[in-house]
């Protein structure tokens, strides 16, 4: 069904005064969009440097820039510099991996409005007249929006007090040079995503300081770009994400930024009716009480994100807690209970890591981040120890350090400090459970399963939730075993987001050839709840759950039962019978997608897999027979790797799944 058709079949399902109104509210809009193109078209929105001749900002930034002989010290004595320096060159020379473009050169004039990936263009239009998304071709409006983001500035920012080489202020200068004069405000690509404007607007700030003294960036650079950040604020301000069903993280990053400007420009005003312009203090104040209250909107009682998915739990949790940082750096507070949660959702992040250091993926995943202060260039997107590294700080908690240890740049640059962790004694993590979030976690001496059972995203609409009710991963002595598929892409092709949404390729069983929850071919952010999730039984070496994906279309509910022994994991899969079954013979498929990199054989009955340190041994009792398949996982958007999938037919009630290794 088009998106089109849906628009339509949603509006003769509503009560018709309710139709009505909001047709006539979508032509108001429309006019408004029409007169608003037609102004900004003849009169270009700028504001005029001048009025920010000699402007500097009297507000704390997230690190001090009068000790940079400090900094520079201890990057030099952590041994970080080569690496700085060596992104640093390579962002001067414009190459960039950006959404798994691989490492690509991109010319003189970077391309702000290309998904050079495709080579796809964006023309300059009124933003609310762009076509950001055509599901008929592979164009990633999100490739443009990346490198608009800007969020490489920080590594240049860093080589540059490590060397006083006048070159990168010079690259800075020449990038936002360039990108002011291509994307007008309010007439480019870059300006269709708000959540992407103010992500833009707090890395330009952030960086701020490693460049305000160069003597290569003289008072009109400076006027142009404090016009153009408080351009920003206005336009954030007027084009909040919040009008949707539920708000999420584009409104989170949306207030994360108006608090920067605020923050930046406080004290400072700039009167400019057609901007309807409440100025830096109205930013702050909102952004702070609207943040204040999306803590208890988006993140539920146990700390989990309401998205459902663990990567977007960090992109939330960062924008939060930098921005918490940043306000607390000038004096400003959130209430106990924020900062409670806040710390609750930093727990839960290092509950629900592997023995690897490492962090499932589950859900959707986009490698989005609010600011990136290290390892520019080769960031591990399953790794969320950068946050902990600074949550350590701020809640001045040593088991958040001693994980976060190798991260501990990141705390120097967003927390300011960098203290050890005092000696702990390394205890064993103990399963444990969120259910308010859907994510428990089985674990002993040698193995780690985390299993999937809970609400959808968003209380049930599923914009950022795949079909792995009652799915798991299995990380065995370090080694990973059994895989989440991951996302790949979202727009740039709609049948492979829906296959690694799909039933099929998570660790969980199929009826019939059914997705648990419907999807619409190309609305590739719904998934309304249908599996209604449950945990009956858990503890510390057992789970027990249902859904109910199944009920309406076959009568049938999915049990899972999973017992972690000491060298063994033992699954037993169970269809039960709904009050609508009629009879007939039960059929489903059970799925498992290992890890890359494994081998397999037979033995004896048994399927040996092999990793490089040990085998693991899979028995299946029921089974039909066993398929072998070749798949695809993603472990960071836009790329993908080969591996194996495990598919189990069974026509029995049950299939029981022993999982040993030795």
């Amino acid at each position: 069904m088009s998106t089109v058709q849906t628009k339509i079949r949603r509006l003769k399902e509503m009560p018709f005064r309710v139709a009505v109104k909001k047709i006539a509210g979508k032509a108001i809009q429309e006019a408004r969009f029409t007169y608003r193109k037609y102004r900004v078209s003849r009169s270009p929105i700028t504001l005029p440097p001048e009025r920010f001749r000699a402007f500097v900002s009297e507000s704390t930034f997230l690190f001090d820039p009068s000790k940079q002989g400090e900094y520079v010290k201890l990057l030099k004595a952590e041994g970080w510099s080569q690496e700085i320096i060596r992104d640093a060159d390579r962002i001067c020379s414009h190459i960039f991996d950006l959404l798994g473009s691989g490492e690509t050169e991109l010319g003189a004039s970077l391309p702000w409005h290309e998904d050079f990936k495709t080579g796809f263009r964006w023309e300059n239009n009124f933003y609310k007249r762009i076509k950001i998304v055509d599901l008929n071709n592979a164009a990633d409006v999100k490739v443009p929006w990346e490198l608009s983001r800007f969020q490489h500035l920080f590594t240049l920012g860093k080589a540059y007090w490590l060397t006083g080489d006048e070159k990168y202020a010079l690259e800075f200068r020449g990038q936002l040079d360039d990108w002011m004069m291509q994307n007008p405000v309010e007439m480019s690509v870059n300006w269709t995503c708000t959540m992407d404007v103010a992500i833009r607007a707090a890395n330009w700030i952030a960086v701020i300081p490693f460049f305000r003294s160069s003597s290569s960036l003289g008072e009109s650079f400076w006027g142009k770009l404090h016009a153009s950040l408080y351009l920003h604020g206005g336009f954030i301000r007027g084009n909040l994400e919040n009008t949707g069903e539920h708000t999420g993280n584009h409104y989170t990053a949306n207030l994360a930024g108006l608090v920067a400007l605020g923050l930046y420009f406080r004290g400072f005003h700039v009167l400019e009716g057609r901007m309807q312009d409440t100025g830096p203090e109205e930013w702050l104040h909102f952004g702070m009480m609207e943040l204040e209250k999306e803590m208890f909107v988006q993140v539920n009682r146990d700390g989990t994100n309401y998205e459902a998915s663990t990567s977007y739990h960090r992109l939330v949790a960062e924008m939060f807690l930098v921005t918490t940082i940043w306000c607390a750096n000038n004096g400003l507070g959130f209430s106990a209970g924020y900062l409670r949660r806040l710390e609750l959702m930093h727990e839960f992040m290092l509950q629900i890591m592997k023995p690897d250091g490492l962090t499932p993926l589950i859900g959707d995943a986009d490698d989005g981040r609010f600011l990136i202060v290290s390892r520019y260039g080769e960031w591990v997107r399953s790794d969320f120890r950068h946050l902990l590294a600074v949550a350590g700080e701020f809640f001045n908690r040593d088991d958040f350090r001693k994980a976060g240890y190798n991260s501990r740049e990141d705390a120097l640059w967003i927390a300011g400090d960098l203290n050890s962790a005092r000696q702990l004694s390394d205890s064993t993590m103990k399963s444990t459970a969120y259910p308010d979030g859907g994510y428990y976690i089985l674990r002993n001496p040698e193995a780690y399963c985390l299993i999937r059972c809970g609400e959808l995203s968003f209380h049930g609409h599923g914009a950022h939730s795949h079909n792995d009710q009652l799915s798991f991963v299995l990380n065995v002595k370090g080694r990973d075993i059994m895989v989440d598929p991951g996302t790949y892409v979202y727009s740039a092709d709609f049948q492979l987001r829906n296959l690694f949404r799909s039933t099929a390729v998570h660790n969980t069983l199929q009826v019939g050839g059914l997705e648990q929850n419907d999807m619409e071919e190309r609305n590739l952010f719904l998934l309304r709840e249908q599996t209604h999730a449950n945990c009956s039984r858990f503890t510390d070496h057992h789970f027990t759950g249902r859904h109910q994906g199944y009920l309406a279309s076959s009568g049938i509910i999915h049990k899972r039962e999973m017992e972690l022994e000491e060298s063994r994991l033992v699954i037993m899969d169970t269809l039960e019978h709904g009050a609508s079954l009629t009879g007939g013979a039960l059929s489903a498929v059970a799925s498992f997608m290992l890890a890359p990199g494994i081998r397999i054989s037979m033995n004896q009955g048994a399927w040996m897999l092999h990793t490089e340190e040990f085998m693991v041994s899979i028995v299946f009792e029921h089974a039909v027979k066993v398929e072998v398949q070749e798949a695809w996982i993603s472990t960071s958007y836009g790329t993908r790797l080969p591996s194996l999938l495990l598919q189990v037919p069974f026509q029995d009630r049950s299939l029981k799944t022993n999982i040993h290794w030795e």
